[in-house]
């Protein structure tokens, strides 16, 4: 059984990001292999410690594992064993051996915008028919003024004389981080841009429509591609991750494609039958009730529920009897079902549930 990533780290299930972070470093000071040479138990235990971070600094993947553990990672979602990658995202870039030199490439200074999620609260009618929704959200978005560029013109980065990296010793250690100015690029803006401050986005508000199929239900999620948040410098924007919410209907409640309906009738018309108008979603229908009908009587009218998202199927509507009991009798009333009552005498044959509910009372105390 594999071991647990909180429990390697030395942290609690509900230790923040930088709890893990800290202790993460402490430990990776300890067991790296540049500090424990030829040691293959530092080695492994530094590969350990560095794959439960990989997990537990990822909001996404650590929310994964908390629900399902282990199993979150075994089938197509292996990770990357860069352990290099995660240790230089607390230390910088430590070298042993082999050293990096001269900057990086341009393109390391974009970075990519953030998904977003957006929450949408729709009617059913809404979910069962479709709508087209318009929303607005507060984001970074697209600098009109540089177009995304951060401004114009480059030269060389004073901070780093064009290397892209700064290299500082700790101890025995020889560390090379990035250049915090230029972001590893060797060069900076020459004219930032002063709207965005050259970082090519700014916050604003942005429209959209969203076009929200029929059938749908609480908890699915619609992608916008690239309406997520701009990247900056040119990056990639993210996506957009609209969650829909279907309100409680004062009608009906959903199941799937299935729809509910409590439909109270009178006490002569659960005895004597009759018809009535139940609603659904497409207008009135008749429902017929039989004679004797009690509380509880489920009827079923196929077709009439809602068609599923990703499918030509279609639920039903399930209508729930409750017989009511008749209320604000007037002295004549009240007489009138004191004779019925006198006319049917203690004969139970006219109540099948109360007759069985007293041969298991019976039952029941004869066995105390």
């Amino acid at each position: 059984m594999s071991k647990d990533y909180y429990e390697i780290l030395g942290v609690s299930k509900n230790s923040t990001d930088k709890e893990i972070k800290r202790s993460y470093r402490r430990l990776a000071m300890k067991f790296h292999p540049d500090r424990n040479p030829n040691n293959k138990l530092a080695e492994s235990k530094f590969k350990e410690i560095s794959s439960a971070y990989d997990v537990l600094s990822n909001p996404q993947k650590r929310s994964s594992y908390d629900q399902f553990g282990h199993s979150a990672f075994n089938q197509g979602h292996q990770q990357s064993g860069n352990f290099g990658d995660i240790f230089g995202d607390i230390f910088g870039d430590i070298f042993g051996g082999n050293q990096k030199t001269g900057g990086r490439s341009s393109e390391s200074s974009k970075k990519s915008g953030n998904d977003l999620q957006y929450n949408l609260d729709i009617s059913l009618e809404n979910a069962i028919h479709g709508i087209l929704k318009e929303i607005e959200i507060l984001t970074y978005i697209n600098c009109k003024k540089c177009l995304g560029h951060g401004g114009s013109g480059t030269k060389s980065c004073f901070t780093c004389k064009g290397s892209g990296n700064m290299r500082m010793s700790q101890g025995f250690f020889s560390i090379e981080q990035t250049c915090y100015k230029c972001k590893g690029t060797g060069s900076i803006i020459k004219s930032p841009c002063y709207l965005c401050h050259g970082k090519g986005r700014r916050q604003g508000k942005k429209k959209l429509s969203i076009k929200i199929p029929s059938g749908v239900d609480t908890g699915d999620k619609i992608r916008l591609s690239s309406e997520g948040e701009a990247g900056e410098n040119g990056g990639s924007p993210g996506d957009l991750y609209v969650e829909i919410n279907v309100r409680d209907h004062f009608i009906f409640d959903r199941n799937g494609s299935d729809l509910y309906c409590e439909v109270p009738i009178s006490f002569s018309v659960a005895c004597l039958g009759g018809e009535l108008n139940v609603p659904t979603i497409d207008g009135k229908v008749k429902l017929k009730i039989p004679s004797e009908t009690q509380t509880g009587k489920m009827f079923r009218l196929r077709g009439k529920g809602i068609k599923a998202l990703r499918s030509n199927k279609v639920g039903d509507l399930i209508c729930k009897i409750a017989v009511e009991t008749p209320v604000n009798l007037n002295d004549n009333q009240k007489y009138l079902l004191y004779k019925f009552t006198n006319s049917l005498g203690n004969d139970l044959i006219h109540s099948p549930k109360l007759q069985s509910w007293f041969k298991n009372v019976k039952t029941f105390f004869s066995k105390i």
